[in-house]
C-alpha cells in the first residue's frame, strides 16, 4: 500500500484544483508482469444533485453509479465540516484525474513527478521499483485504457488529517522491454482488468490545499 494525488500536482484544471480536488494512491504498479494501476482515459463519474442530509447539514451526492461506500459516509461529513471548501465530487474527478497521473510517472519514471504527487513511503516504494526496472534494463509501454469506476470506500478524520480511500477498477494495456528492445511481457491489445485501493490524505489546517497519496494496495 503506497503509492487525494499529492495527488498530481494536481494539475489540469485540477492542476489548478490541485491535488485538491484529485487523490488516490499506490505503489509498484507497472506490469512487470503487469503492476496494477491502469493510466486512465477518463470519463465523468455519473452524479447527480446532491441530497441534503438532515442530520448533519451537510450533503453528499447521490449516483446512479455507487460511487460512495455506507462505511465512507460519516468521515466525508467530518471532513466537509472541518474543511468547507471540501467538495466530494470535484474529488472523485480529481481522484481519477491523479490516478491516471500518478501511474504515467511511474510507468516513464519520473521521479520529480511522483515526489510531488506521493508522500514519502510511496514514493520510496515507487523510486525503489524504478531503480530495480533501470538496473535490469526495462522499459515500460504501458497505457490507461479506461477508468471503468472510482468508488470512495473510506473515509476519516483525524484532526488535522483527513484521508479517503478510493477504489479505481480499470483496464491497462501493458508491455515490457528488455535492454535490447525486445518485448518480454504484456501486451498492447488485451488490456489487463486491474483494482486499486488508493488512500489520500491532506492536513486540513494547511494552506497548501493539495492531497498526496498517502498509500497504496490492491483490492
Amino acid at each position: 500500500m503506497t503509492l487525494s494525488i499529492v495527488l498530481l500536482a494536481m494539475v489540469a484544471a485540477f492542476l489548478g484544483l490541485r491535488l485538491y480536488s484529485i487523490l488516490g494512491k499506490r505503489t509498484g504498479h507497472e506490469q512487470e508482469p503487469v503492476l496494477r494501476n491502469p493510466p486512465e482515459e477518463r470519463q465523468p463519474p455519473v452524479i447527480r444533485e446532491p441530497v441534503p442530509d438532515s442530520s448533519a447539514g451537510q450533503s453528499l451526492p447521490q449516483s446512479d453509479v455507487i460511487t460512495i461506500d455506507m462505511a465512507a459516509e460519516s468521515g466525508l461529513r467530518a471532513i466537509i465540516n472541518a474543511d468547507r471548501q471540501f467538495d466530494t465530487a470535484l474529488f472523485i474527478e480529481g481522484a481519477k484525474s491523479a490516478y491516471g497521473m500518478v501511474l504515467e510517472a511511474f510507468w516513464k519514471g519520473d521521479r520529480e513527478a511522483l515526489k510531488a504527487l506521493c508522500d514519502d513511503d510511496v514514493f520510496e516504494s515507487f523510486d525503489a521499483a524504478i531503480t530495480a526496472r533501470e538496473e535490469r534494463g526495462e522499459t515500460l509501454e504501458n497505457r490507461l485504457v479506461r477508468i471503468d469506476e472510482a468508488r470512495i470506500v473510506d473515509a476519516s478524520l483525524d484532526h488535522p488529517t483527513a484521508r479517503v480511500t478510493v477504489r479505481f477498477d480499470a483496464d491497462i494495456a501493458a508491455l515490457v522491454k528488455d535492454k535490447d528492445g525486445k518485448v518480454i511481457g504484456g501486451s498492447m491489445t488485451d488490456a489487463v482488468e486491474t483494482h486499486d485501493v488508493w488512500t489520500f490524505m491532506r492536513d486540513v489546517k494547511a494552506s497548501d490545499r493539495n492531497w498526496k497519496l498517502d498509500e497504496t494496495d490492491e483490492a
